[in-house]
């Protein structure tokens, strides 16, 4: 069983920064690889970002690929996800996720993963 926590979250202007933090209980926390999502009102959760349980493979959904960086630190236990050059369509609840790793090649979809944090809303004004 894996318990995620999300902090970080915040209102920010059009190209600002912020820094997500997913804290996850657990004793095993190396063997789940970990994925962003988010939702904006109306719209379907939607990936961002994934990095494998060693951290060695990260991959991102093409509307934030330069702009966020995923990483963890499996000592902490705790996933990152860094937000630079914020954009309006930014605008969501964000998500961590985990899933065992022999799962994790399907790591873009939503459905696959067992654990979720009970997200953390980030709002980027014009």
């Amino acid at each position: 069983q894996v318990q995620l926590v999300e902090s970080g979250g915040g209102s920010v202007q059009a190209g600002g920064s912020l820094r997500l933090s997913c804290a996850a209980s657990g004793r095993t926390f190396s063997s789940y690889c970990m994925g962003w999502f988010r939702q904006a009102p109306g719209k379907e959760r939607e990936f961002v970002a994934y990095v494998s349980g060693s951290g060695g493979s990260t991959d991102y959904a093409d509307s934030v690929k330069g702009r966020f960086t995923i990483s963890r630190d499996n000592a902490k236990n705790t996933v990152y996800l860094q937000m630079n050059s914020l954009k309006p369509e930014d605008t969501a609840v964000y998500y961590c996720a985990a899933k065992g790793a022999v799962f994790c090649s399907t790591y873009a979809s939503f459905r696959g993963y067992n654990y979720w944090g009970q997200g953390t809303q980030v709002t980027v004004s014009s």
